[in-house]
């Protein structure tokens, strides 16, 4: 029996929601130097919230989460929480 499935390649996949939708996520300043590496040393422990494309590029960082979700807006982003 055939299936409609449609298959995306590698690259096709990275792309997908490109442009179109964002990831929020919290983080802690420690497990930011991989993330944002042009990031100066931060004090550890401290919580701040990350805006990410869909293809995993960071493209905020914020101490509120309400900054987050206007960056978002301002670059038109659907958001989506990732935990």
């Amino acid at each position: 029996m055939a299936t409609n499935k449609e298959i995306f390649t590698e690259a096709e996949f990275a792309h997908l929601g490109a442009g179109e939708v964002a990831y929020v996520r919290k983080m802690l300043t420690d497990d930011l130097a991989r993330t944002f590496p042009a990031l100066p040393p931060m004090m550890p422990g401290m919580e701040l919230w990350a805006l990410f494309g869909a293809d995993g590029a960071p493209i905020v960082l914020s101490d509120a989460r309400a900054n987050i979700l206007a960056g978002a807006q301002e670059h038109e982003l659907r958001t989506v929480m990732l935990h």
